[in-house]
Protein backbone atom coordinates (compact mmCIF):
# COMPACT_ATOMS: atom_id res chain seq x y z
CA UNK A 1 0.00 0.00 0.00
CA UNK A 2 1.27 3.18 -0.78
CA UNK A 3 2.07 5.61 1.70
CA UNK A 4 -0.73 8.29 2.66
CA UNK A 5 -0.74 12.16 0.69
CA UNK A 6 -2.64 14.63 2.51
CA UNK A 7 -2.67 18.23 1.55
CA UNK A 8 -4.34 20.41 3.94
CA UNK A 9 -4.43 24.03 3.43
CA UNK A 10 -7.06 27.19 4.89
CA UNK A 11 -8.54 29.06 2.05
CA UNK A 12 -8.85 32.53 4.04
CA UNK A 13 -11.64 35.15 2.23
CA UNK A 14 -10.28 38.73 3.49
CA UNK A 15 -13.70 40.38 2.84
CA UNK A 16 -13.06 43.09 5.28
CA UNK A 17 -15.54 46.00 4.69
CA UNK A 18 -15.90 45.25 1.54
CA UNK A 19 -18.46 41.89 1.40
CA UNK A 20 -20.64 44.73 3.84
CA UNK A 21 -20.69 47.72 1.81
CA UNK A 22 -21.84 44.87 -1.67
CA UNK A 23 -25.09 45.85 -0.96
CA UNK A 24 -25.92 44.97 -4.88
CA UNK A 25 -28.31 48.59 -5.17
CA UNK A 26 -26.29 50.94 -3.76
CA UNK A 27 -28.19 51.27 -0.61
CA UNK A 28 -26.29 52.87 2.24
CA UNK A 29 -24.69 50.39 5.04
CA UNK A 30 -25.26 50.16 8.68
CA UNK A 31 -22.13 51.60 9.83
CA UNK A 32 -22.01 48.63 12.64
CA UNK A 33 -21.80 46.21 10.05
CA UNK A 34 -19.07 47.90 8.21
CA UNK A 35 -17.26 47.82 12.05
CA UNK A 36 -17.26 43.99 11.88
CA UNK A 37 -15.64 44.55 8.87
CA UNK A 38 -12.39 46.54 10.07
CA UNK A 39 -12.48 44.16 13.01
CA UNK A 40 -11.85 41.66 10.43
CA UNK A 41 -9.34 43.46 8.42
CA UNK A 42 -7.79 44.45 11.98
CA UNK A 43 -7.89 42.23 14.96
CA UNK A 44 -9.14 39.52 13.09
CA UNK A 45 -6.07 38.79 10.62
CA UNK A 46 -3.69 39.80 13.51
CA UNK A 47 -4.85 36.62 15.21
CA UNK A 48 -5.05 34.19 12.20
CA UNK A 49 -1.61 35.41 11.30
CA UNK A 50 -0.20 34.22 15.32
CA UNK A 51 -2.30 31.05 14.98
CA UNK A 52 -0.75 29.79 11.58
CA UNK A 53 2.73 31.52 12.67
CA UNK A 54 2.25 29.10 16.24
CA UNK A 55 1.09 26.24 13.81
CA UNK A 56 3.90 26.51 11.34
CA UNK A 57 1.33 26.67 8.75
CA UNK A 58 1.10 28.61 4.86
CA UNK A 59 -1.99 29.70 3.78
CA UNK A 60 -4.15 31.20 0.96
CA UNK A 61 -5.43 34.74 1.90
CA UNK A 62 -8.16 35.12 -0.67
CA UNK A 63 -8.12 39.17 -0.64
CA UNK A 64 -10.50 41.59 -2.40
CA UNK A 65 -8.68 44.76 -4.12
CA UNK A 66 -10.80 46.69 -1.74
CA UNK A 67 -9.49 45.18 1.34
CA UNK A 68 -5.85 45.27 0.20
CA UNK A 69 -6.23 49.55 -0.80
CA UNK A 70 -8.13 49.59 2.21
CA UNK A 71 -6.04 48.08 4.98
CA UNK A 72 -2.85 47.65 2.88
CA UNK A 73 -0.27 47.59 5.92
CA UNK A 74 -2.32 44.54 7.33
CA UNK A 75 -2.60 42.68 3.94
CA UNK A 76 1.40 43.48 4.13
CA UNK A 77 1.58 41.53 7.24
CA UNK A 78 0.03 38.51 5.43
CA UNK A 79 2.35 38.93 2.12
CA UNK A 80 5.63 39.35 4.84
CA UNK A 81 5.15 36.39 6.62
CA UNK A 82 4.90 34.06 3.51
CA UNK A 83 1.13 33.37 3.15
CA UNK A 84 -0.50 32.98 -0.68
CA UNK A 85 -2.38 35.92 -1.46
CA UNK A 86 -5.32 35.12 -4.14
CA UNK A 87 -8.32 37.06 -5.82
CA UNK A 88 -11.53 37.36 -4.16
CA UNK A 89 -12.92 40.39 -6.87
CA UNK A 90 -12.70 44.17 -6.08
CA UNK A 91 -15.80 44.62 -3.37
CA UNK A 92 -16.86 41.24 -3.02
CA UNK A 93 -19.30 41.78 -5.88
CA UNK A 94 -21.21 38.52 -6.57
CA UNK A 95 -20.40 37.59 -10.42
CA UNK A 96 -23.44 35.75 -10.97
CA UNK A 97 -25.07 39.43 -11.00
CA UNK A 98 -22.61 41.34 -13.39
CA UNK A 99 -22.34 41.26 -17.13
CA UNK A 100 -19.44 39.65 -18.55
CA UNK A 101 -17.80 43.00 -19.56
CA UNK A 102 -18.43 43.73 -15.58
CA UNK A 103 -16.55 40.71 -14.69
CA UNK A 104 -13.80 40.95 -16.64
CA UNK A 105 -13.30 44.81 -15.30
CA UNK A 106 -13.49 43.82 -11.74
CA UNK A 107 -10.84 40.95 -12.73
CA UNK A 108 -8.84 42.89 -14.75
CA UNK A 109 -8.02 45.78 -12.02
CA UNK A 110 -8.24 43.10 -9.41
CA UNK A 111 -5.06 41.24 -11.14
CA UNK A 112 -3.61 44.78 -11.26
CA UNK A 113 -3.89 46.22 -7.74
CA UNK A 114 -2.50 42.37 -6.15
CA UNK A 115 0.14 42.35 -8.74
CA UNK A 116 1.23 45.75 -8.20
CA UNK A 117 1.36 44.90 -4.32
CA UNK A 118 2.94 41.76 -4.40
CA UNK A 119 6.06 42.95 -6.18
CA UNK A 120 5.28 42.01 -9.72
CA UNK A 121 3.88 38.44 -9.13
CA UNK A 122 0.64 37.73 -10.29
CA UNK A 123 -1.85 35.74 -8.20
CA UNK A 124 -2.39 32.70 -9.29
CA UNK A 125 -5.81 31.72 -7.23
CA UNK A 126 -9.40 32.41 -7.27
CA UNK A 127 -12.35 32.56 -5.35
CA UNK A 128 -15.78 34.12 -6.20
CA UNK A 129 -17.23 35.96 -3.63
CA UNK A 130 -19.97 33.97 -1.82
CA UNK A 131 -19.38 31.04 -4.50
CA UNK A 132 -21.65 32.31 -6.69
CA UNK A 133 -19.90 31.89 -10.56
CA UNK A 134 -21.22 32.54 -13.71
CA UNK A 135 -20.73 30.82 -16.73
CA UNK A 136 -17.95 33.91 -18.25
CA UNK A 137 -15.85 32.98 -14.68
CA UNK A 138 -13.40 29.83 -16.27
CA UNK A 139 -12.53 31.43 -19.64
CA UNK A 140 -12.22 34.20 -17.93
CA UNK A 141 -10.14 33.38 -16.07
CA UNK A 142 -8.08 30.49 -18.75
CA UNK A 143 -7.61 33.44 -20.60
CA UNK A 144 -5.82 35.75 -17.88
CA UNK A 145 -3.22 32.98 -16.54
CA UNK A 146 -4.87 32.54 -13.58
CA UNK A 147 -3.69 29.18 -12.49
CA UNK A 148 -6.81 27.53 -10.39
CA UNK A 149 -9.89 28.76 -8.70
CA UNK A 150 -11.61 27.47 -5.28
CA UNK A 151 -15.40 28.08 -5.92
CA UNK A 152 -16.89 24.73 -7.78
CA UNK A 153 -18.33 21.79 -5.83
CA UNK A 154 -17.99 19.08 -8.38
CA UNK A 155 -15.80 17.10 -6.09
CA UNK A 156 -14.94 18.16 -2.41
CA UNK A 157 -11.22 16.21 -1.71
CA UNK A 158 -9.78 15.92 -4.99
CA UNK A 159 -8.60 18.12 -7.29
CA UNK A 160 -9.89 18.50 -11.10
CA UNK A 161 -9.66 20.88 -13.94
CA UNK A 162 -12.51 22.82 -13.78
CA UNK A 163 -15.38 22.55 -16.69
CA UNK A 164 -14.60 25.38 -19.53
CA UNK A 165 -18.16 26.54 -18.87
CA UNK A 166 -19.63 25.60 -22.14
CA UNK A 167 -21.94 22.53 -21.21
CA UNK A 168 -25.70 23.78 -20.66
CA UNK A 169 -28.83 23.10 -19.31
CA UNK A 170 -32.71 24.08 -19.69
CA UNK A 171 -34.13 25.48 -15.97
CA UNK A 172 -38.06 24.53 -15.96
CA UNK A 173 -40.28 27.40 -16.76
CA UNK A 174 -43.93 26.66 -15.33
CA UNK A 175 -45.46 28.82 -17.89
CA UNK A 176 -44.20 27.42 -20.86
CA UNK A 177 -45.31 23.58 -21.58
CA UNK A 178 -43.35 20.64 -20.10
CA UNK A 179 -41.61 19.91 -23.52
CA UNK A 180 -40.15 23.03 -23.12
CA UNK A 181 -37.69 22.16 -20.23
CA UNK A 182 -37.35 18.29 -20.78
CA UNK A 183 -33.75 17.62 -22.43
CA UNK A 184 -30.68 16.85 -20.91
CA UNK A 185 -27.34 18.92 -20.13
CA UNK A 186 -24.82 18.91 -22.36
CA UNK A 187 -21.78 17.35 -22.10
CA UNK A 188 -18.87 18.72 -19.62
CA UNK A 189 -15.40 19.77 -21.41
CA UNK A 190 -11.96 20.20 -19.11
CA UNK A 191 -10.52 23.84 -19.30
CA UNK A 192 -6.59 24.10 -18.20
CA UNK A 193 -7.67 25.97 -14.76
CA UNK A 194 -7.22 23.68 -12.00
CA UNK A 195 -10.14 23.43 -9.40
CA UNK A 196 -9.32 23.16 -5.37
CA UNK A 197 -13.29 22.70 -4.92
CA UNK A 198 -15.25 24.99 -2.32
CA UNK A 199 -17.17 23.31 0.44
CA UNK A 200 -20.10 25.11 2.26
CA UNK A 201 -19.71 21.87 5.33
CA UNK A 202 -15.95 23.48 5.62
CA UNK A 203 -16.58 27.21 5.92
CA UNK A 204 -16.79 28.83 9.02
CA UNK A 205 -19.14 31.72 8.22
CA UNK A 206 -22.41 29.92 7.56
CA UNK A 207 -22.98 28.32 10.95
CA UNK A 208 -20.86 31.16 12.91
CA UNK A 209 -21.67 34.72 11.29
CA UNK A 210 -24.64 36.61 12.84
CA UNK A 211 -26.64 38.64 10.53
CA UNK A 212 -29.72 39.92 12.12
CA UNK A 213 -32.56 39.48 9.51
CA UNK A 214 -30.95 37.11 7.39
CA UNK A 215 -32.88 33.41 8.14
CA UNK A 216 -30.30 30.54 8.65
CA UNK A 217 -27.65 33.38 9.61
CA UNK A 218 -28.09 33.12 13.65
CA UNK A 219 -24.60 32.34 13.68
CA UNK A 220 -24.83 31.22 17.44
CA UNK A 221 -23.84 27.54 16.48
CA UNK A 222 -21.47 25.84 19.04
CA UNK A 223 -17.70 25.14 17.51
CA UNK A 224 -17.82 21.63 18.64
CA UNK A 225 -20.49 21.22 16.47
CA UNK A 226 -18.61 23.18 13.85
CA UNK A 227 -15.74 21.69 14.83
CA UNK A 228 -17.40 17.34 14.78
CA UNK A 229 -18.52 18.13 11.48
CA UNK A 230 -15.34 19.51 10.21
CA UNK A 231 -13.61 16.74 11.60
CA UNK A 232 -16.09 13.91 10.79
CA UNK A 233 -15.19 14.80 6.78
CA UNK A 234 -11.64 14.59 7.85
CA UNK A 235 -11.63 11.09 8.81
CA UNK A 236 -14.24 9.91 5.74
CA UNK A 237 -11.40 11.46 3.57
CA UNK A 238 -8.62 9.38 5.49
CA UNK A 239 -10.66 6.02 5.59
CA UNK A 240 -11.49 6.28 2.11
CA UNK A 241 -8.44 7.81 -0.23
CA UNK A 242 -4.78 7.50 -0.33
CA UNK A 243 -4.34 10.83 -1.33
CA UNK A 244 -6.56 13.61 -1.03
CA UNK A 245 -7.23 17.45 -0.31
CA UNK A 246 -8.55 18.78 2.80
CA UNK A 247 -9.07 23.19 2.13
CA UNK A 248 -10.79 24.65 4.79
CA UNK A 249 -12.86 28.22 3.85
CA UNK A 250 -12.77 30.41 6.70
CA UNK A 251 -12.93 34.36 7.41
CA UNK A 252 -10.79 36.56 9.78
CA UNK A 253 -13.93 38.14 11.38
CA UNK A 254 -15.44 34.63 12.55
CA UNK A 255 -12.59 32.85 12.76
CA UNK A 256 -10.76 35.75 14.54
CA UNK A 257 -12.86 35.79 17.11
CA UNK A 258 -11.58 33.66 20.67
CA UNK A 259 -13.99 30.39 20.40
CA UNK A 260 -13.36 29.82 16.64
CA UNK A 261 -9.17 30.23 17.48
CA UNK A 262 -9.38 27.97 19.99
CA UNK A 263 -11.83 25.41 18.02
CA UNK A 264 -9.01 25.75 14.90
CA UNK A 265 -5.97 24.85 17.33
CA UNK A 266 -8.05 21.95 17.89
CA UNK A 267 -8.38 21.03 14.22
CA UNK A 268 -4.78 21.51 13.71
CA UNK A 269 -3.88 19.21 16.52
CA UNK A 270 -5.99 16.28 15.63
CA UNK A 271 -5.26 16.69 12.01
CA UNK A 272 -1.65 16.84 12.66
CA UNK A 273 -2.02 13.31 14.45
CA UNK A 274 -2.30 11.43 11.39
CA UNK A 275 0.73 10.10 9.08
CA UNK A 276 1.09 12.04 5.71
CA UNK A 277 -0.46 15.14 6.72
CA UNK A 278 1.20 18.33 4.71
CA UNK A 279 0.25 21.93 5.31
CA UNK A 280 0.35 24.24 2.08
CA UNK A 281 -1.43 27.38 0.65
CA UNK A 282 -3.73 25.81 -2.08
CA UNK A 283 -1.79 27.07 -4.56
CA UNK A 284 0.88 24.49 -3.93
CA UNK A 285 -2.00 22.12 -3.84
CA UNK A 286 -2.75 23.04 -7.26
CA UNK A 287 0.95 22.72 -8.40
CA UNK A 288 1.23 19.36 -7.15
CA UNK A 289 -1.54 18.30 -9.39
CA UNK A 290 -0.94 19.84 -12.31
CA UNK A 291 2.53 17.78 -11.82
CA UNK A 292 1.54 15.00 -11.62
CA UNK A 293 2.32 13.92 -7.47
CA UNK A 294 -1.45 14.21 -7.10
CA UNK A 295 -3.84 12.33 -9.53
CA UNK A 296 -6.73 14.11 -8.67
CA UNK A 297 -10.03 13.06 -10.82
CA UNK A 298 -11.51 13.25 -13.93
CA UNK A 299 -15.13 15.36 -13.88
CA UNK A 300 -17.35 13.87 -16.15
CA UNK A 301 -21.28 14.04 -16.71
CA UNK A 302 -23.52 15.03 -19.69
CA UNK A 303 -24.24 14.41 -23.16
CA UNK A 304 -23.95 15.28 -26.52
CA UNK A 305 -27.15 16.88 -27.90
Amino acid sequence: MSPKRVLVGYGIDVDAVANWINTTTGAPQNPTNVSRGVYGATVGIDRLLILFAKSNIKATFFTPAHSLESFPSQIAKIRDAGHEIGLHGYTHEYISQLSAQQQQDVLSRSIDVLTKFCGGRRPRGYTAPAWSTSKELIPQLEAAGVVYDHSFMHHDFQPYFAPDGRETWVETDHAKAAEAWMSPMTRIRPSWVVEIPANWHLDDRPPLQPIPGRPGAQGFVDTSVVEKLWLEQFDFAYREYETFIFPMSIHPQVSGKPHVILMHERIIAYINKHEGVEWMPLEDMAKEFLEGRLPGVKVEGGVDV
